[in-house]
Parts: C-alpha cells; structure tokens; sequence
C-alpha cells in the first residue's frame, strides 16, 4: 500500500489557505480535508513494516512543531506541477521529520531520497496546460504569493493511506500519534 506521515495544519490556517485559492481558477485544488506537509512518503509499505514503525511512533514525543506559511510557490519549470504554501523550516520542524524517516528506516521502509522542502500543496495542474492557466498562475502568484500566516503549533502526527484513483489520491486516516 502506499502511505505517508504528515502534519495536518489547523483549521485556521485551512480556513485561510482555502479562501486564498478561492482566487485561483485553474488546476485541481486539494480538498480542505486533504490539506497536509508531509514528513515521509512510503511508495510500498507493507502492513508488518507499519505495525513495527507504529511501536516507535507511539513512544516519540519531540513535542509540538510550529508550521509558518511563508509565501506560494510552484513545482515545476516551464509547466508547473502544482502550487504549494512554503513552510519555514523551523528547527523543531526539521527535527521531527529526521526522527519520523529514521523510525520509517529501522522499520525496514525504504524510503525515496528526497530533500525535505517544507510546503502543503494547494493545487495540482495537468502535464500541458493551456497559455491562459499558465496566465492565471502567474497573475494568482503575482498579487497573493507573498501569503504569510503566523506559526501555528500542531501536536499530532498522522499516519494516512494513499490510493490512487481516476481523480486522484484518497487519503484515509490509520491513525494519530500526539507528540506533544
């Protein structure tokens, strides 16, 4: 199954996020109950290597980790992939995703090498998009990307199924672990 450990923001700052990209018409926006900063992403994962990362996870308690939005971006060059909310990376924040990828690790997870770039995507756009979503991109970017939201602390961990669909991914809860 697929699977990943995520942080999932306050209702405020999904509140706030979801009225900014109200402005945006263009691409397939993430769902407000969706809206998550992923700290490890498990392409495979089999029930056993959870059950084993879930007796780890249960014990760590780093504490909470404030998430600071500090601007909108892209992934992407010339054709965007999605829009993102950028998330400073505070050190309690950084320090926590260390401690979730080496408990997937030990668990026996093999884990894609990835740099660590704190964000929650907003929005995700089709492989060719026309000339004018390119346009309103650039223009949504242009008057709200330098969005900022004042730190918001979250205290649980969340550990969601991925299954991909014709629409896209549906996440499902498995569980939460508090780590305040």
């Amino acid at each position: 199954m697929r699977a990943f450990l995520a942080l999932t923001p306050p209702d405020a700052l999904v509140d706030a996020l979801s009225a900014l990209l109200s402005a945006l018409n263009c691409g397939r926006h993430v769902d407000d109950d969706d809206l998550h900063l992923t700290l490890a992403f498990f392409p495979e994962v089999t029930l056993a290597e959870l059950e084993e990362l879930n007796l780890t996870l249960e014990m760590m308690r780093p504490g909470a980790v404030p998430l600071h939005v500090t601007g909108l971006g892209t992934f992407g060059s010339s054709d965007p992939r999605s829009l993102h909310a950028a998330v400073a990376p505070d050190p309690a924040l950084m320090y926590l995703q260390k401690k979730v990828e080496t408990a997937a690790r030990r668990s026996g997870i093999d884990l894609p090498h990835r740099r660590f770039v704190p964000h929650i995507t907003l929005a995700r756009f089709p492989n060719r998009m026309p000339p004018e979503d390119h346009a309103r991109i650039g223009r949504f970017l242009e008057a709200r990307g330098n969005f900022r939201f004042d730190p918001v602390a979250v205290d649980e961990v969340a550990l969601i199924q991925s299954t991909l669909g014709p629409d896209g991914a549906r996440y499902d809860l498995l569980e939460s672990y508090p780590i305040a």
